[in-house]
């Protein structure tokens, strides 16, 4: 399929979406696309209200590199089972139930193909965040590891000290299965789309896939869940292991970054020792959807480390 718009907005023939339980009955959504001659396998999980639909054109990259491309939908997003009784709002309690999501995939996933190469976990934004964690706690075992824009840091729009005692107070006060605010576009200065690509075309994407599955969209997150965020990004930035890991570490950053902090980011990938590639203003939070001429240096760094890897 040569088409770009047709690659980003068709589940490919060879891909296959079944469903995953985990040990507490929890359904995700799991999505599989097998390479003709496989070097290894990849692990791909995105971030927070993101669905698998939005990184097809990354996945069909990878899988003609053969890589075999896995990922699921987190719990309480896209087709996975949902926390709230309203569906729209992105919710979560404690993120070591998400780690915990990730664990029991990792080892049924790894037991399906044991020797099927390197296995490779991949991780955008909140998906970068828990596949940190999960490695650090030892909850995962990839061969190598690659974050994309990790959720490292958050960049909140009073300050840190200010929005923290804001985000406590209001979680602690029955609101934390509230949103943080009501419509689907964050207000402020900045749009929706400014902050996540500045692809208008591969923005509009998400709105493709909503529009004929409505149920796969989520809205702003619930005060509880940005409790949950800083708590587990203050738990990892304590921790003293990712001094200590040894498997290799790809980490791209998006310098002009407005929803995670990219200089916690790059302060984890210097304990990390991790090869780090960073954007300037081009680039927003999305780096694998944004312009051509990001897209094409994000996704050489990610073959050249994969290259090795594989090698």
């Amino acid at each position: 399929m040569n088409d770009p718009l047709a690659l980003r907005r068709t589940i490919p023939s060879a891909a296959r979406l079944s469903r995953w339980i985990a040990p507490d009955g929890w359904a995700h959504r799991r999505f599989d696309w097998i390479a003709d001659a496989p070097v290894g396998r990849l692990l791909f999980q995105t971030g927070r209200a993101d669905v698998i639909e939005k990184y097809l054109e990354v996945f069909a990259h990878l899988v003609a590199r053969g890589w075999s491309v896995t990922a699921f939908d987190w719990r309480g997003q896209g087709g996975s089972g949902r926390l709230l009784a309203d569906p729209h709002i992105g919710h979560a309690d404690d993120f070591a139930v998400l780690v915990a999501d990730l664990a029991a995939f990792w080892r049924a996933w790894r037991a399906e193909e044991p020797a099927a190469g390197p296995a490779v976990l991949l991780g955008h934004s909140m998906g970068g965040h828990l596949a940190l964690r999960g490695v650090v706690e030892g909850a995962v075992d990839p061969d190598a590891l690659i974050l994309v824009a990790p959720m490292l840091g958050l960049r909140l729009p009073l300050g840190p000290w200010l929005g923290r005692a804001i985000v406590r107070t209001m979680a602690a006060t029955g609101l934390r299965e509230r949103p943080i605010w009501q419509s689907r576009e964050r207000p402020g200065l900045h749009t929706r789309q400014g902050n996540l690509t500045h692809d208008g075309d591969r923005y509009d994407d998400e709105r493709f896939w909503y529009e004929r599955q409505p149920a796969l969209e989520l809205g702003p997150p619930s005060w509880g869940w940005l409790a949950a965020a800083l708590r587990s990004i203050d738990g990892l930035a304590r921790n003293s292991r990712p001094a200590g890991l040894t498997l290799p570490v790809l980490m791209l950053v998006a310098e002009a970054d407005r929803l995670v902090d990219a200089r916690a980011a790059l302060a984890v990938a210097e304990r990390l020792h991790a090869r780090t590639v960073t954007f300037g203003r081009e680039a927003a939070h999305e780096l694998l959807r944004e312009t051509d001429a990001v897209r094409r240096r994000a996704l050489a760094a990610i073959d050249g480390f994969l290259g090795g890897i594989a090698a």
